[in-house]
């Protein structure tokens, strides 16, 4: 049985995360390195820090110890420590919006991203830039921040969250071929955003459990 090790810096992406892979790769043995107080660090400074830089190294360098066929980066606001991790870390690290960002920019020219946080929207768009790059596409990408989003969910304002996701989700409509949902997290507002604006909505969980099963069977998304 092969391994994947899922790094997290929040609580609630875990069990709807397993639920997905447990679903549709069988095959594999999840285990969750879970440090909550990492993205609370990373809204605190407004930006990943060096602390939690090292943090992050010691997690993928965990996982690496433990066997890990795969380790899964689960954070957007993180992703950009990947490519520092892969340098010195034996295996691979897949950040969980990648397939996303890939799908994205090889089927869409414009691009809307909804995130609730300020720090996961900037390294998203550089993601799907970097994409961009290298699939030598040229895309447009608008921008949307889901303001007070994240603090309502916190808060335990479920609803205020969701309307307040739709509401810039409508907004952006007007604009784009599709929308990412930036956080893995707000994968549950995918099928809902979909019905309520009449476009693409890419959600990163799916799209990433579709590409470790393509690359499993030996093709390629």
């Amino acid at each position: 049985m092969k391994n994947i090790v899922a790094i997290y810096t929040g609580q609630g992406l875990a069990e709807p995360l397993q639920d997905l892979l447990f679903k549709h790769l069988p095959e594999y043995r999840l285990t969750n390195i879970i440090d909550d107080g990492i993205i609370r660090d990373v809204i605190r400074c407004g930006e990943v820090t060096k602390p939690v830089i090292r943090r992050l190294i010691k997690y993928y360098q965990t996982a690496d110890d433990m066997g890990a066929d795969i380790i899964l980066n689960t954070c957007s606001s993180v992703g950009e420590v990947v490519d520092i991790a892969r340098n010195i870390i034996d295996a691979p690290i897949l950040k969980i919006d990648e397939p996303m960002a890939k799908h994205a920019v090889e089927n869409h020219q414009t691009i809307g991203v909804i995130a609730t946080l300020p720090t996961t929207l900037d390294p998203t768009i550089r993601l799907i830039q970097s994409q961009a790059k290298l699939l030598d596409k040229d895309v447009s990408i608008v921008e949307g921040l889901a303001e007070g989003a994240y603090h309502a969910l916190i808060a335990g304002k479920r609803q205020e969250h969701d309307d307040l996701i739709l509401k810039i989700g409508q907004k952006l409509a007007k604009q784009v071929d599709c929308i990412v949902l930036a956080q893995a997290s707000m994968m549950r507002m995918q099928e809902v955003l979909q019905q309520g604006i009449g476009k693409a909505v890419l959600a990163s969980p799916p799209l990433c459990v579709q590409w470790i099963k393509s690359m499993s069977e030996g093709s390629s998304l």
